[in-house]
């Protein structure tokens, strides 16, 4: 797992907000996919911008963290959509804390995801101001949205915490370096240089396959920090996730992965 439970986003640095009058709030939706499976969303809207995001959970799917986090988002003016991975297996309820998510995960598509990644983010550009959508994800979504890049067009971007970068046996979805030269949307990858799961070199063939594809791009390591960094339990590493959110809302921002607000 990648939080505990009662893990929450870690706040957005105060001088990244801009000025408003209470926080974001957000509301659950439920969404129809291409292959017509109904799944379940949370929807966070800016009070303004063009900026938008889709946010692809890790394994446990559309859980509390990520409506919270969907709300960071907004409230630093990123419209913001969580979706749910498991509308084709578990329905569309709320589900408790101790949900046994691993055999839904083993039944996940390609195919299914990015259809639930299209249905969501037209939902948000149908609700919002949102023109210039990205995909971000962490664990598990952060492979996807790394490959999101490659098989959903037009994005402004990807962004991806700790995506796993190798293949385990038996898995079926694709390695990002491999498909590095379908990529088109710039690319973020944040990663913990203290994750025993996402090697250096697994990092590095990352990389290198971005830049032989000539595609905008920034891999970063935190030298220190664990899988799962970007919580606000690890408060020893609170710096790695001040920086984080500058990275990610600059990229958003501007367009370019290379920027740090």
């Amino acid at each position: 797992m990648c939080y505990p439970t009662d893990a929450r986003p870690p706040d957005v640095p105060s001088d990244l907000l801009p000025p408003m009058t209470g926080g974001a709030g957000g509301q659950d939706v439920i969404l129809t996919s291409a292959d017509g499976t109904k799944f379940r969303a949370y929807l966070a809207k800016a009070s303004a911008g063009d900026a938008g995001v889709v946010i692809a959970p890790d394994v446990r799917g559309l859980h509390p963290f990520y409506e919270e986090l969907a709300e960071r988002f907004a409230s630093a003016g990123v419209h913001a959509i969580a979706f749910d991975y498991f509308g084709r297996t578990a329905g569309t309820s709320r589900r408790a804390d101790d949900f046994d998510y691993m055999p839904h995960v083993r039944q996940t598509t390609p195919e299914g995801v990015f259809a639930d990644i299209g249905a969501s983010r037209a939902h948000l550009e149908k609700e919002t101001t949102a023109r210039r959508t990205f995909v971000l994800g962490f664990c598990f979504g952060g492979r996807i949205a790394f490959l999101a890049s490659a098989e959903v067009p037009d994005l402004a971007g990807v962004v991806g915490f700790y995506g796993r970068l190798n293949r385990r046996e038996n898995e079926t979805w694709p390695v990002p370096h491999v498909e590095a030269p379908r990529m088109r949307a710039p690319v973020l990858g944040l990663f913990g240089g203290a994750d025993p799961g996402i090697t250096n070199v697994d990092i590095g063939a990352f990389g290198a396959g971005l830049q032989a594809a000539k595609l905008k791009h920034r891999v970063h390591a935190y030298p220190d920090a664990p899988h799962s960094f970007f919580d606000r339990s690890f408060n020893e590493h609170k710096a790695e996730c001040d920086d984080a959110w500058r990275r990610v809302l600059a990229f958003m921002k501007t367009g370019d992965p290379t920027k740090t607000a």
